[in-house]
């Protein structure tokens, strides 16, 4: 691996928690005390794909609480980071309505009581139960304005209607009184097509690009940016290499397949204006963010298509990587050719900065 000196500000966009028993203690009731699997697994299942032993980087996917999180930070080089859930990317494949409640309270006031008062180096993203969208608001807008989220992941799969589906309009109307990010993470790969694909590797590499374009596709073409003009929203998790895949294909689909905007609900588009050029509108008015990590070969190539200002830097850890995957990663946009200095910046700690306005 090479290594290149990093000379500036880094904040890690996208970090994630690993939840244990003790976020059964936060149960409200009537659930205390019985929580399944004596609290060893609150959250659902991701999916059925997740479960084959895989052959990781040493030390990747232990359990980190606080003290390792802060040494990774050290160590690294990263002054902070927004922390997201492992467990609750599954939050979209719940079904009960009063569990998702339940659960999503708990894990933001596990992860305010853990994480967020022990250091400010801790910023978090919240858990809200998209299953009934008025308690949804509720919680938003409880763990930013009681809790100090930033905001709110909202889960790429799993849900019973797309991202852009009206009845979810209200909790993008309420984080945009609140001022507040969304996030949508992927993680979940049911039921995308990939269910029976028997080699892990190909849906790991795909089924999370193809959760943030679908939920990209629901969010954009719905109009959301134009019925919500203060919501900003991040795709975090898949890489930047679908990007630009979706400029390309919601070009060539709208322009061959016009609707008839009959309500005025959907995407409205300037006089001229392209799907691709809306996206890049929104770029450049801090509203439309992407996660990228560090080897990702066409960065470079998204930059000079749509500029610097949506990719936000995301460690992952302790995911897939460690701490020297992560300063090799960050090595890679340090000495990047096909980036200047103010791209490498944004990158890796402008944007962020935008986009979660610490």
């Amino acid at each position: 691996m090479t290594s290149v000196a990093v000379k500036t500000k880094i904040i890690d966009a996208d970090g994630h928690v690993i939840e244990d028993a003790s976020l059964a203690k936060f149960l409200p009731e009537p659930y205390t005390g019985h929580s399944p699997l004596g609290g060893l697994r609150l959250f659902p299942a991701l999916d059925h794909l997740h479960n084959e032993p895989t052959k990781t980087l040493p030390g990747a996917f232990n359990p980190a609480g606080p003290p390792e999180w802060l040494q990774f930070l050290e160590d690294v080089g990263i002054e902070k980071t927004v922390l997201y859930t492992t467990g609750g990317l599954s939050s979209g494949n719940i079904t009960s309505r009063d569990w998702a409640i339940a659960l999503c309270t708990t894990y933001n006031n596990w992860l305010h009581e853990t994480y967020l008062k022990v250091s400010p180096r801790f910023k978090g993203m919240a858990l809200i139960p998209m299953q009934d969208v008025e308690a949804a608001v509720l919680e938003l807008r409880r763990a930013v304005t009681e809790l100090g989220m930033l905001g709110a992941m909202l889960p790429s799969n799993g849900l019973a209607g797309n991202l852009g589906a009206k009845q979810y309009w209200p909790v993008y109307a309420e984080a945009e009184r609140l001022g507040c990010s969304l996030s949508v993470h992927g993680g979940a790969h049911l039921r995308m097509g990939l269910d029976h694909l028997d080699v892990y590797p190909g849906t790991h590499a795909l089924g999370h690009p193809f959760g943030l374009m679908i939920s990209c596709a629901g969010i954009v073409m719905n109009g959301i940016f134009d019925k919500f003009p203060g919501v900003r929203i991040a795709f975090l998790e898949g890489g930047v290499a679908w990007l630009l895949l979706v400029l390309e294909r919601f070009d060539r689909s709208y322009d061959t397949h016009i609707p008839h905007n009959t309500r005025g609900d959907i995407i409205r588009l300037q006089d001229g204006e392209k799907v691709s050029g809306y996206i890049k509108r929104l770029i450049k008015e801090g509203r439309f963010f992407v996660g990228c990590e560090g080897e990702e070969p066409e960065i470079g190539t998204a930059i000079k298509r749509v500029g610097p200002q949506p990719f936000l830097f995301s460690s992952d850890y302790p995911h897939e990587v460690n701490s020297a995957m992560c300063k090799h990663e960050l090595a890679e946009i340090v000495g990047h050719e096909e980036m200047n200095d103010t791209d490498k910046e944004s990158v890796l700690h402008r944007n962020a900065e935008s986009f979660y306005r610490f």
